[in-house]
């Protein structure tokens, strides 16, 4: 009985981690896209840095990543900034796998 309360913990415990992990890695990608929007919207330096903590926590607003998306794609509409949708949603697929590089190897 022991043994399968060990394996018991052992899955508990690598959930957890991997939630972890995943979580991460989208702080990070979030970070990189708040980033990378900020750039093209023309911050620089501590704006550009606010910038990138409004859309970390915008991702607090619902399960998924639509909350993100669709605060990257309202600041671009409203300053004017041509980006696809599909040019969004590939940078942020594209970031999400460098986030998933960098917390592998911290």
């Amino acid at each position: 009985m022991a043994s399968m309360d060990d394996r018991e913990k052992a899955f508990e415990n690598k959930f957890a981690h991997d939630e972890e992990l995943k979580f991460r890695a989208m702080a990070r990608r979030n970070k990189m896209l708040g980033l990378w929007a900020a750039e093209k919207l023309g911050k620089t330096g501590d704006a550009a840095e606010a910038y990138a903590k409004e859309v970390i926590n915008s991702d607090f607003e619902e399960a998924g990543d639509h909350d993100v998306f669709r605060k990257v794609r309202k600041d671009f509409d409203d300053a004017g900034v041509d980006q696809s949708d599909h040019q969004i949603r590939r940078t942020m697929d594209e970031l999400l796998d460098q986030a998933v590089e960098q917390v592998r190897k911290s």
